[in-house]
Order: C-alpha cells, then structure tokens, then sequence
C-alpha cells in the first residue's frame, strides 16, 4: 500500500469503493451497444432499452442516455423515463439546434423543471465522430459528472 487511496485502486491492492450505478441506452443502436458494453466493464448495471417492452423501475443510482432523438417515440420514452428519479437524463444529438426532445416533451404537456432535467449534449467534446468514440466520450462524461469534475484536462 502507497497510503495514496487513489494509487492504491489504481494499482489493484484496494477495490474502489463504488455505490450502485446504473446506465439505461435507450434505443439500440450502434452507440447504444457500445455504451452498455464500456459502462459493464466499468461496474455499472447496463442494458438498452427498447419501448416495445415495459420501462423497469429505475431510481436515483441510473444514468439515462437516448441515443436517437430521431424516433417517433423520443418524447413519450422520455416522458417516461423522467417519471423515475433517475440521476441523470441526456439525449445525444447536434448541440447547436434545440433538441427535438424539447417539443416532443411539451407537446405531451411535461412541465419545463421537467424537461429541463434533460441535458443535451451528452459527453465530453473529444471530437467523436465513430460509435465507439461516441460511447467513450459519453461514458467519461458521465463519470465526470459522477464525481462533480468538469471533463477535460482541468484538474
């Protein structure tokens, strides 16, 4: 033991001490695949999830993260998802226009605190341009945002 917690983890001689995390991908798609399968090897609970079957109850310890903000179905899954106290909800998509998500919810008459809850985009600015990269620069935002870090090379 270096009597560095952090060096100690990293090292393998202590496990790192991690609550419940969970991560839901909504839609299943090349990024979604991805996510679930980085989120896993970091020790989050990680599916994806379909809306042709049953939302699970999910609470403050899930990560919610659509990836296609192109389906019909976008606001009432969202709808959805923000009626569970989930830690965290984003939709991937183009950060300079308003997010589709945001009519689809108040068209569905979800109150702006509500859609506000919403973050949009999702991920560290790495310059992703591949799923893979999509799903890693998510993945690390998310921790970021975990352990109240802004991303980057900021310490």
């Amino acid at each position: 033991m270096s009597g560095d917690p952090s060096c100690d983890v990293a090292h393998g001689t202590v496990p790192a001490e991690v609550g419940h995390r969970g991560l839901v991908a909504v839609f299943d798609t090349p990024v979604a695949q991805h996510l679930v399968r980085y989120a896993k090897d970091l020790g989050y609970e990680a599916f994806v999830y379909e809306p042709s079957s049953a939302l699970p109850s999910l609470d403050e310890s899930y990560d919610v993260v659509v990836t296609n903000h192109h389906r019909d179905e976008l606001g009432t899954v969202l709808r959805d998802v923000l009626a569970h106290p989930v830690r965290w909800v984003g939709v991937m998509g183009n950060p300079r226009h308003e997010g589709p998500h945001v009519q689809a919810l108040k068209a569905l008459g979800v109150p702006d605190e509500q859609i506000a809850r919403v973050h949009r985009p999702v991920g560290l600015n790495i310059g992703s341009r591949t799923p893979p990269e999509i799903a890693i620069a998510t993945i690390a935002g998310l921790i970021a945002d975990r352990n109240g870090r802004p991303g980057g090379f900021a310490f």
